[in-house]
């Protein structure tokens, strides 16, 4: 509820900004030259946002490649391919050509931009302000404009969706007020499943066999060959808003709230969703953490960045901790949730920890559990993500 309230007021802070952001519009053609991909300038891009702009990193080195000025609280997000993220600003979804080190003016004008997800070689943008949701292959940016939205929620709601290989598309049910779950519609756009028990629902995985898990403040809905099932969590108010799914595991790793009346909770419990068998299970792993925390690795280990610094390395099978590698010193998380805290980005085997105090980037290697590299921000880091190969 206080994470709802703190959003509704950044939107309202906002609100004269955005309401310049046209809704997700087709973007014309790259025109020869115009967003022709450069060169490469940054091998295995890292990419961290700072008040102020983004700065590109080498992933191997994590030495500054690029450093471009952008004001505003952007966030990044792959884009699903091996060069571009994607950075929400004040008027849509920016592609970033990391590669290449170039903010783009290629676009999808969104208003209040949201959730970016990949899933089955598709990348879904949400905009929060319309409920429109535009699907694009990601192997096409830079060589094709973007298709028009492909759906529209009857209400416009800070939502998420996700399309499945079959065209199936799940997406949030809600409005500016309330959001209540979750709908699946085929790919000629007709209703095939429903389930509205999930309140305040957010977030999105898949899992493996392509269970698609979203939370809500009462657990989760799973949607898996063609059937939504609710799990409930055992206690009445148990909050799952955050999520982090792999390929290779049936078993989606969430965070866990309980004091709907919190300014702010900082857990120590985090939640095992496994999709196969429709359960639920808590860890404590005896340090508070943030939505910025939670990750998989490259055999579905899931990994939990803990405010004591370490990456807390968790069996989703058994729940448990099979490995703590210390990274960067003890931390709070700070009220706002704009405001930086450390975060953690993985790719492959290599996890990337910004620590915001030091202003600091580190490459940790999972297997070895050992730090590779370094490397210093010109500003305070906030958000940290990639492209998905190098």
């Amino acid at each position: 509820m206080a994470r709802k309230t703190r959003y509704l007021a950044l939107m309202a802070t906002t609100a004269s900004t955005l309401a310049l952001a046209a809704c997700g519009t087709e973007q014309p053609a790259a025109e020869p030259g115009k967003n022709a991909a450069p060169a490469p300038v940054v091998a295995n891009p890292v990419a961290v946002t700072y008040d102020g702009g983004i700065v590109l990193l080498d992933g191997k080195t994590l030495q500054v490649a690029k450093n471009l000025p952008l004001e505003g609280f952007n966030r990044l997000n792959p884009a699903g391919n091996d060069r571009h993220l994607m950075v929400s600003t004040s008027t849509g979804f920016r592609v970033l050509d990391a590669v290449g080190a170039v903010l783009t003016d290629n676009e999808v004008k969104a208003a209040k931009p949201g959730h970016v997800v990949r899933h089955a070689g598709k990348t879904v943008l949400f905009a929060d302000g319309t409920g429109e949701v535009t699907v694009f292959d990601p192997k096409t940016i830079g060589t094709a404009a973007f298709p028009a939205p492909k759906h529209k929620t009857p209400e416009a709601h800070h939502g998420v969706a996700v399309e499945l290989e079959n065209g199936e598309l799940v997406t949030t049910v809600g409005n500016k007020d309330k959001r209540s779950g979750i709908v699946v519609l085929d790919k000629d756009k007709k209703e095939i499943a429903r389930n509205e028990q999930c309140p305040g629902v957010h977030g999105e995985a898949a899992a493996r066999g392509e269970a698609i898990v979203v939370g809500c403040q009462t657990g989760v809905l799973i949607y898996r060959n063609g059937v939504i099932t609710k799990v409930t969590s055992p206690d009445a108010y148990g909050r799952i808003g955050n999520q982090a799914g792999s390929d290779v595991s049936p078993i989606t790793l969430g965070d866990y709230k309980v004091d709907e009346a919190a300014e702010l909770e900082r857990p120590t419990r985090i939640s095992l969703i496994d999709t196969e068998k429709a359960t639920l299970k808590h860890v404590d792993i005896g340090t508070s953490y943030t939505f910025r925390s939670l990750a998989r690795g490259p055999q579905g280990e899931a990994l939990v960045l803990g405010t004591d610094g370490q990456i807390h390395v968790i069996d989703p099978v058994t729940g448990a901790v099979t490995k703590k590698i210390a990274v960067i010193g003890t931390w709070q998380e700070p009220i706002e949730w704009q405001q930086p805290r450390p975060a953690i980005f993985v790719r492959g085997g290599t996890a990337y920890v910004t620590d915001p105090g030091k202003k600091e980037i580190h490459s940790v290697d999972l297997a070895s559990g050992t730090k590779t590299a370094t490397g210093t921000i010109p500003g305070t880091p906030n958000e940290v993500s990639g492209v998905l190969a190098g």
